[in-house]
């Protein structure tokens, strides 16, 4: 079978597949939503923005001709994961999702986990702490209720609008950071508290490896919750997965 892949992406992961498909002779696409002004170049064609929910998806893998999708987006892009359901169920398209197995707490971890952002947010219903908040632009303004806290704000852009807090410090760096460089950074902003989505992976987790070593709590968001679907961890399972179901690979 002549594949034509599309891969939502937005992720280490995503890269790392793209120049794997690239390297084998696959055609395919590299779609990014666009909450990030300058995503990483990738070595297949490549689109920004949104498809129009779940009905513009199908009408685009209908359109283009898909034979595969690639969901490689962050785990917390829940309503692109969602829509990715619907619309290859209803297509007929083979779907598998490249993601990162959710990180655990370790023995010296001290983690308060939350089910979502409201529950981050409530959680920081509390005195007035210097806090690194590691949830991305696009969350900032719901953690407005508590204007108390220093806020540190490392983020990929800089933000679109001022942050809503009084007392605060936006970092603009691109990961994956070191467990050392983040545990100079936390201490050099005397940070006592951290606040992260569960990620997964490696590239993030160098700010919980940090929190754990110099002793600060940490407020753990948890994932959504998305409908069942094939998964992978690994571009490896990937492959195979495209190789079982009858994709020429030239091996």
């Amino acid at each position: 079978m002549r594949a034509n892949l599309l891969i939502l992406a937005g992720t280490m992961e995503a890269t790392a597949f793209a120049n794997a498909a690239a390297e084998a002779g696959l055609q395919g696409i590299v779609s990014f939503a666009g909450r990030v002004d300058r995503p990483k170049r990738q070595p297949l064609p490549q689109r920004i923005g949104g498809f129009g929910g779940s009905d513009g998806l199908l009408d685009y893998l209908r359109a283009e001709k898909i034979t595969h999708v690639i969901d490689a987006t962050h785990p917390f892009a829940a309503q692109m994961s969602r829509n990715a359901v619907a619309a290859c169920a209803k297509a007929g398209v083979p779907l598998i999702a490249l993601t990162r197995a959710p990180w655990t707490a370790q023995r010296g971890d001290d983690w308060t986990q939350v089910p979502n952002i409201a529950g981050a947010v409530a959680a920081l219903d509390q005195p007035a702490k210097r806090v690194m908040l590691a949830v991305g632009r696009m969350h900032l303004a719901e953690f407005a209720p508590n204007p108390q806290h220093f806020y540190l704000l490392r983020l990929v852009d800089p933000p679109k609008d001022a942050p809503p807090f009084p007392e605060h410090h936006v970092l603009v760096s691109r990961g994956p950071f070191t467990e050392a460089d983040d545990r100079a950074l936390m201490q050099g902003h005397g940070i006592e508290m951290v606040v992260s989505k569960n990620a997964g992976g490696t590239g993030a987790y160098a700010k919980i490896a940090a929190a754990r070593a110099l002793g600060l709590p940490v407020i753990m968001i948890d994932r959504p919750e998305l409908p069942e679907r094939q998964e992978a961890h690994s571009v490896a399972q990937v492959m195979d997965w495209l190789r079982h179901s009858g994709v020429d690979l030239g091996v």
